[in-house]
């Protein structure tokens, strides 16, 4: 708001100036000041009603039906590259199916469970309604990932999937953004922090997510979001703005989907 008064202050002065040269009687100071305020008001409006503008497109994006087309236990069986895909990463149990069933509107999509590591393969979800022949390609593809961090599994076979991650992460190149989703109530923990170095590394884009953000104080959230953001700024390859969302409760969701809107606006 500051830099749009700024701004409107010096085109008034400008104009003053000429009027000076012209003979026209200079602006006074009250008027100035109220021309600035209304180019400032003007400015916030216009930016208001691009983020309502980005908001409508992401509910249209997520309105359609969405459906569950391949689940992956290994890159050989990764569908051809087409659409952008946006992945959703995270440690074990920390919401990533019920955000995904939030986010698009339909229980049950991505499976969940209150077993941590039930998801043991990279899940694809598309909206309905294209052949995928001909370019009749959707214009997104959402992949649900293998928690990380706990698994009530082998080892080898939680090795496995811990490969499979990271083989994705750095290899997928119509992976266009990784939505890193953290528990409100844990924070960045260690084996989040690696994941990020990777992706950091690996140049991917990625974002953060807070999920289940209801289940802490909402007294506590600004000092969460602050914590968060001093970890993550200076990340190479961290998108910024941190997303607050609690799938129970709805929150933070219009919020993702406009995110992912505005994502898909430079492909």
């Amino acid at each position: 708001m500051g830099r749009a008064v700024d701004n409107g202050a010096h085109c008034i002065d400008a104009c003053t100036q000429q009027n000076t040269l012209t003979g026209i009687e200079p602006l006074s100071e009250q008027d100035k000041k109220q021309a600035a305020i209304k180019a400032a008001q003007a400015a916030a409006d216009a930016v208001r009603e691009a983020q309502a503008a980005l908001a409508e497109e992401g509910r249209l994006l997520f309105k359609k039906s969405w459906i569950f087309i391949r689940g992956v236990p290994s890159m050989k069986f990764l569908p051809p590259e087409g659409p952008v895909e946006i992945a959703f990463a995270g440690r074990s149990n920390v919401g990533k199916s019920s955000l995904i069933n939030a986010l698009v509107g339909k229980k049950g999509l991505a499976r969940t469970s209150n077993t941590p590591g039930r998801t043991q393969e990279l899940n694809y979800f598309v909206p309905d309604g294209y052949s995928g022949e001909n370019g009749d390609l959707p214009p997104l593809a959402l992949v649900d990932m293998p928690g990380y961090g706990f698994a009530e599994a082998p080892k080898a076979q939680v090795d496995a999937w811990t490969r499979l991650v990271f083989d994705y992460l750095r290899g997928r190149t119509t992976l266009k953004r990784v939505y890193v989703l953290i528990d409100a109530r844990h924070g960045i923990k260690k084996n989040d922090a690696e994941v990020l170095d990777l992706l950091d590394k690996a140049a991917v884009s990625y974002q953060i997510v807070l999920t289940k953000i209801d289940k802490i104080k909402p007294a506590g959230v600004p000092r969460l979001l602050e914590e968060t953001h001093k970890l993550t700024y200076k990340r190479a390859a961290c998108f910024p703005g941190i997303i607050a969302t609690s799938s129970e409760k709805g929150q933070g969701l219009d919020d993702l989907r406009a995110a992912i809107a505005l994502l898909l606006k430079e492909y």
